[in-house]
């Protein structure tokens, strides 16, 4: 009479090296390089502005397009306040 004992099946050091090798290999595929190259799709060109206290930023020409204009051609006195307050 045959008997069956409980064997656990482990995982042999031969069973693990072909997931290892593979995993050093990704990263010559190009999977990584997917987001960057997204990134260099949507570049947009940049305007400095100057904002009321003095600093200045860098805004997106996309982003100018859509905006409402307020007033156009101020005086040069109204600048000056708008730039103290």
């Amino acid at each position: 009479m045959k008997t069956k004992f409980n064997q656990k099946k482990t995982i042999s050091r031969r069973q693990v090296l072909p997931f290892i090798g593979f995993s050093m290999l990704v990263p010559f595929f190009g999977f990584l390089n997917l987001k960057e190259k997204r990134n260099t799709t949507t570049k947009d060109s940049f305007q400095t502005l100057l904002k009321p206290n003095g600093t200045v930023v860098q805004v997106k020409e996309s982003a100018l397009k859509k905006a409402t204009i307020l007033r156009k051609n101020i005086s040069n006195t109204s600048f000056l306040k708008w730039l103290t307050q």
